[in-house]
């Protein structure tokens, strides 16, 4: 049972990275014009990445200010994730966090 919820979190947060590094691949796009934000497809996918992530990056936001136009709290919330994820693993599977 332990082992059942312990994947399910972990595929959880590999769909919320997934998401994350999918909205910022999508912002570059929209930014250096490689896709037409304009494009009924495009602004539907870039909404719907957004609707999933900024609940998610916005308390985040509030705390760090963007540097230089660069919001880095993508990577900021990337990091916590992944410690999460082994600060959890570790403590079910009774092994050191850090994989040492």
């Amino acid at each position: 049972m332990i082992g059942a919820l312990l994947w399910l979190f972990n595929t959880v947060v590999d769909l919320i990275i997934f998401l994350i590094f999918a909205m910022v691949i999508m912002s570059w796009l929209v930014a250096f014009n490689v896709v037409n934000p304009r494009n009924r497809l495009v602004s539907q996918i870039e909404r719907s990445l957004r609707a999933l992530t900024d609940p998610i990056l916005w308390p985040v936001r509030r705390i760090v200010p963007t540097l230089g136009g660069l919001d880095i709290s993508p990577l900021i919330v990337l990091l916590l994730l992944e410690f999460i994820r082994r600060l959890v693993n570790s403590l079910v599977l009774g092994g050191s966090p850090l994989g040492v």
